[in-house]
């Protein structure tokens, strides 16, 4: 069976971390010539990943998730919408149970969260009790999927880029050194999809 991996606002290289057998991306903007059986357009604060249920393999999230707004207004402007919860329901639903999402996104409190003026989500690493355990807390906001925590810390970006990739002595030192000074600047998630086999 040929194994798909999704990588989500992927610009015209996706990343495949866990090495699938193929690489899809998705992005606002797909540059013109990339073959669309691989990429996809799509503005995913408003619109649902454009693959088919239980599809992928594995899903990643490259400074990505801070891009995604917590709130917008409804098009008639009653009500609100959740754009971000939305997107995590998204993923849970195009991930075979199993799946993996691995994700790696400037947090708070570090200024990088905050920086560019598109940043407009802010991740801390509470945020993952919200999509994760038997009982997630964004289900008060319409979360329909179910995820397993695996992992949930601060990382040494951009040596972070690969789930499980063990790095040498120095960049270990270099990462307890930014750990104690309070210096590393993103999180890392890695979920795995929780549901029923079909």
């Amino acid at each position: 069976m040929v194994t798909r991996h999704l990588d989500l606002g992927c610009g015209p290289t996706p990343r495949n971390p866990y090495r699938r057998d193929e690489a899809h991306g998705i992005d606002i903007a797909v540059p013109p010539g990339l073959d669309g059986r691989f990429f996809r357009r799509a503005n995913l604060a408003i619109e649902p990943i454009p693959h088919p249920d239980s599809s992928l393999d594995s899903v990643s999230a490259f400074d990505f998730f801070e891009h995604v707004p917590r709130l917008l207004t409804t098009p008639d402007g009653r009500g609100t919408r959740f754009p971000f919860v939305e997107l995590m329901s998204e993923i849970h639903r195009v991930l075979r149970p199993g799946g993996r999402l691995y994700a790696v996104t400037p947090a708070y409190p570090r200024p990088e969260a905050f920086h560019d003026p598109t940043h407009v989500n802010v991740i801390t690493l509470g945020t993952a009790a919200y999509f994760c355990g038997a009982a997630p807390g964004a289900r008060l906001y319409g979360y329909t999927g179910r995820f397993e925590l695996l992992r949930n810390e601060w990382v040494l970006h951009p040596e972070a880029l690969e789930p499980g990739a063990r790095p040498s002595l120095g960049r270990r030192f270099k990462r307890w050194r930014r750990a104690r000074s309070g210096g590393l600047s993103h999180v890392a998630w890695e979920f795995r999809c929780v549901k029923e086999i079909a």
